[in-house]
């Protein structure tokens, strides 16, 4: 990887509920082209950075910068129109809607001048949501409904897709197709990522490079291979967990 600007920096950045500190001061980068994931135990403020990125809720102090634009204080809707798009915790698609529906809502957010061909994308890189296109979302399985999830965020064709938890919930063989629609879509299409994972194995190797959060704070940094092989987070995140 050449050290490029990064398409991301987060710097120093403090979020609150209320008047709980949830992150207590984050530095992050996300170069283009990268894979980059934060591990760590629930309710580390994992998910709280992702939404922070994405404007809901705002950051009290610190700095978000996106391709060179401070996006600090902008609201979410502004953001996505940027080439930013979330697949948030806990899916939430539209369950009332259709498939096909659910993925108009991700590319009404840029065009839709596209979404034939990014359909058709899609369908080869999920199947099973091909066969479902006119199902209703909210009678799709879970592993189902983590495919749509992703793919409506893909739909507006973003240069930096938030993924936050897609494996939560979820059977082995379904987080490994997800996984590795993952790995596709960096490597065929360049597309930047960055990834909340509680399943650190998956998580790291899946990473150019990863971060540890423990209480609102960040612990440690490095390659996946370096954070994979390290004692300390083999400790905490690996000995026993799902391989």
């Amino acid at each position: 990887m050449t050290e490029a600007q990064p398409l991301l920096t987060v710097r120093g950045v403090k979020t609150y509920y209320g008047k709980i500190i949830a992150l207590k001061g984050v530095d992050v980068d996300v170069r283009a082209g990268e894979i980059v994931t934060m591990i760590g135990a629930n309710g580390a403020g994992k998910s709280t950075l992702m939404m922070t990125i994405f404007g809901n809720p705002q950051a009290r102090e610190g700095s978000i910068t996106y391709e060179g634009r401070d996006i600090t204080k902008m609201p979410s809707h502004l953001i996505a129109r940027l080439g930013i798009a979330q697949s948030p915790e806990g899916r939430r698609i539209f369950p009332r809607m259709t498939v096909f529906e659910n993925l108009q809502m991700g590319a009404a957010v840029r065009d839709l001048a596209h979404f034939d061909e990014d359909l058709e994308k899609i369908c080869v890189l999920f199947p099973r949501i091909k066969e479902r296109l006119q199902q209703r979302g909210g009678t799709l399985s879970g592993g189902e409904q983590q495919m749509v999830a992703i793919a409506r965020a893909l739909m507006a064709r973003p240069k930096l897709l938030l993924l936050d938890e897609p494996s939560l919930g979820l059977a082995p063989l379904i987080v490994k197709q997800i996984f590795e629609a993952i790995r596709e879509l960096n490597k065929t299409e360049g597309l930047t990522v960055f990834l909340v994972e509680q399943n650190a194995f998956h998580a790291l190797k899946l990473a150019h490079r990863g971060y540890v959060m423990v209480n609102g704070l960040i612990t440690m940094s490095g390659t996946g291979q370096e954070l994979l092989a390290n004692p300390q987070v083999r400790a905490a995140y690996l000995e026993g967990g799902r391989h």
